[in-house]
């Protein structure tokens, strides 16, 4: 049962319809997981995708997969000279740029802000943050000029507290805004942003992070239903091109985090109470700290 009738509430009041078709699309850390499902999902509506990672093995082979209006280059994104080279690139290549689409993105070492390795915690912020304004930054001219869309890859993370992860959270509670600015500035011009939330999306960094770690286990186990379902990478990918189409300003998957979205500044200040108080969370925390 939807929240609002009529109205899809993983997209939230679209701003006009865009057809990707022919459009010039370029998607970060498309080698696998969610990038990739999402270059699978444009090329399949008919884009010229271009797949950036900074594997570039990796990402070649992925984007051999598609045949034609494809294509692959290597890119770090917390490298801004380098994307800024790959965006002129790219314009040069195809003659426009249509689509962003940031989404590379790391996870953290698990650790507490008193115990974490400073340089773990600049990792995580310059290819999570600084690396998604190094992305975008370069294209905008390209976007205002084709009246295109850019999509930035936030979280539900951005949502919740980040007791022992904090660096993911605090990078995704960034992202959020930046999109949220970006897309009040591209509106002056006739283009548009939106923030893609997501879950927790069956892909390689999360299999590593919450099923093979003990303490990750232990952290998935205390979500409760529904903010621990899971969705795959392909669901989420279609949230996100769904959104596009719309140039939806926000799109959330799975929807069972909808509610805590419109609700959180009320729930986070009772959750942050409970958290503080629980016993379970202290044995994590210690646990934690521990590994250091």
């Amino acid at each position: 049962m939807r929240l609002f009738p009529g109205i899809d509430p993983t997209t939230w009041f679209g701003g006009g319809a865009f057809a990707v078709e022919g459009k010039v699309v370029l998607i970060t850390g498309a080698a696998q997981g969610i990038g990739a499902a999402l270059a699978r999902a444009m090329h399949a509506r008919g884009a010229v995708v271009v797949l950036s990672d900074v594997d570039e093995d990796a990402v070649r082979a992925t984007a051999s997969e598609f045949g034609p209006r494809t294509l692959a280059v290597r890119a770090d994104v917390a490298d801004r000279e380098e994307m800024a080279q790959r965006i002129a690139e790219v314009v040069e290549r195809f003659g426009r740029l249509d689509v962003v689409i940031a989404n590379a993105g790391v996870t953290p070492v698990p650790a507490t802000l008193r115990s974490m390795n400073p340089k773990e915690f600049d990792r995580v912020m310059g290819i999570n943050l600084t690396g998604v304004f190094n992305t975008v930054h370069p294209a905008l001219d390209h976007i205002v000029r084709s009246k295109g869309h850019v999509v930035v890859v936030s979280s539900c993370a951005a949502f919740a507290p980040g007791a022992g992860g904090s660096p993911y959270m605090m990078s995704k509670a960034a992202v959020e805004q930046l999109g949220r600015a970006l897309r009040v500035e591209l509106a002056a011009h006739g283009a548009s942003a939106g923030v893609a939330y997501f879950g927790i999306v069956e892909t390689a960094m999360t299999h590593e992070m919450l099923d093979t770690d003990d303490l990750g286990r232990r952290l998935d186990a205390m979500l409760p239903w529904p903010l621990g379902v899971r969705i795959t990478a392909e669901q989420a990918a279609h949230s996100v091109v769904d959104g596009i189409a719309r140039r939806a300003p926000r799109t959330i998957a799975p929807a069972g985090w909808i509610p805590y979205s419109l609700l959180r500044g009320a729930i986070n200040v009772v959750l942050d109470g409970k958290l503080a108080a629980d016993a379970t969370m202290h044995d994590l925390i210690r646990s934690i700290e521990l590994r250091r």
